[in-house]
């Protein structure tokens, strides 16, 4: 089975990998993907998801490249310091987050300008493969809204489930492949923002966008689980949910470290 026609103008090197790892991902864990019709066919757009593995980049992209997109994720730098991967990085056009720097408002430009060019860019809000021990989504940052309302694009809830059994966050160093996993991989409807396009993109605003994009994620992660997630109390500051504070959101800081909030791929 080959993958469809693919709407990006990619490198000869991605299109090799996509190539190499499509039949291999076919046949190494079973497929539960739904919500492929609110995948935008054509255009930028951020593609949001929770974080549950290092398996995750790979079936977000696979499921992404099954629907005629090809991903541009915000990664952590340190990847494009890593001999062979950095060649591997950059040769995809994969956008490096520096985090705590100066240079991580380049991540934050560089997203905005691939969404202007058409690009499908993946950021998974909560900057890190969660740590909640029932694996539900943590407090996320706003560099996923902050796209999002900068440049009027569409922002897609995608929620994963399974990626944990064959690699589990924190705990596993060798992907447990056997016997075959499901994957589920659940996209949503865009999330509604239009009520505050035409906000200044201050921190409120930052906060009740990213914090209807997660209730997203969460609803659809809740139907891929089958079970409710816990309440959680009302949203303070993310040193009260025991996350610390988001650098470059702080009031009156809205523009701050505008990438170092990206929510970057681990």
């Amino acid at each position: 089975m080959a993958h469809p026609e693919l709407s990006e103008d990619i490198t000869p090197m991605y299109s090799n990998i996509i190539k190499g790892l499509w039949p291999v991902l076919l046949r190494t864990w079973r497929h539960d993907w739904r919500g492929g019709e609110h995948i935008p066919r054509t255009g930028g757009f951020v593609a949001a998801s929770n974080h549950l593995s290092y398996v995750d980049a790979f079936t977000l992209a696979q499921f992404l490249v099954a629907q005629g997109r090809a991903p541009r994720y915000l990664a952590k730098s340190a990847l494009f310091g890593i001999p062979g991967v950095k060649s591997v990085m950059t040769g995809t056009g994969q956008i490096p987050v520096v985090r705590g720097s100066s240079k991580a408002v380049h991540a934050y430009e560089a997203a905005l300008k691939a969404i202007e060019q058409g690009d499908c860019v993946c950021v998974l809000p909560e900057g890190t493969m969660t740590r909640d021990k029932d694996l539900w989504p943590m407090p996320a940052k706003t560099g996923a809204a902050r796209i999002a309302l900068s440049t009027g694009c569409p922002v897609v809830p995608i929620a994963m489930w399974g990626t944990h059994e064959v690699l589990y966050p924190y705990k596993d160093v060798a992907p447990r492949l056997f016997p075959r996993k499901t994957i589920k991989v659940y996209a949503g409807p865009p999330v509604d923002l239009d009520d505050l396009r035409d906000r200044p993109v201050t921190s409120e605003t930052l906060r009740i966008a990213t914090d209807r994009l997660m209730a997203a994620i969460t609803g659809l992660l809740e139907t891929a689980r089958g079970e409710q997630a816990p309440p959680r109390a009302p949203r303070g500051t993310e040193a009260e949910a025991g996350q610390g504070t988001e650098p470059g959101t702080e009031p009156g800081n809205e523009q701050g470290t505008q990438a170092t909030d990206s929510g970057e791929k681990s």
